[in-house]
């Protein structure tokens, strides 16, 4: 599971809006910005914070930590060959 703040950091990351997020994941914009505003893992079905998190993933988005013990998020980097 991710966290409301993972989804703002995640969303700062990549410099989308709400509606960017909404779009590339299928969630209502309301929906986005109800999740940020909460402390911890967000009180919404699962498979809403599943396709939150994958359309981050595809992003480049990398989630690290544990949502009970310093979570966070970071790009993920590439290899250069």
């Amino acid at each position: 599971m991710i966290t409301g703040a993972q989804i703002r950091a995640a969303r700062g990351l990549l410099r989308w809006t709400a509606k960017d997020l909404a779009d590339h994941s299928a969630t209502n914009r309301f929906t986005i910005q109800r999740l940020e505003q909460s402390d911890g893992i967000p009180p919404s079905r699962s498979q809403t914070l599943a396709d939150i998190k994958r359309a981050f993933e595809e992003a480049g988005v990398e989630f690290i930590g544990a949502p009970d013990d310093n979570p966070g998020v970071r790009l993920k980097t590439q290899k250069i060959t």
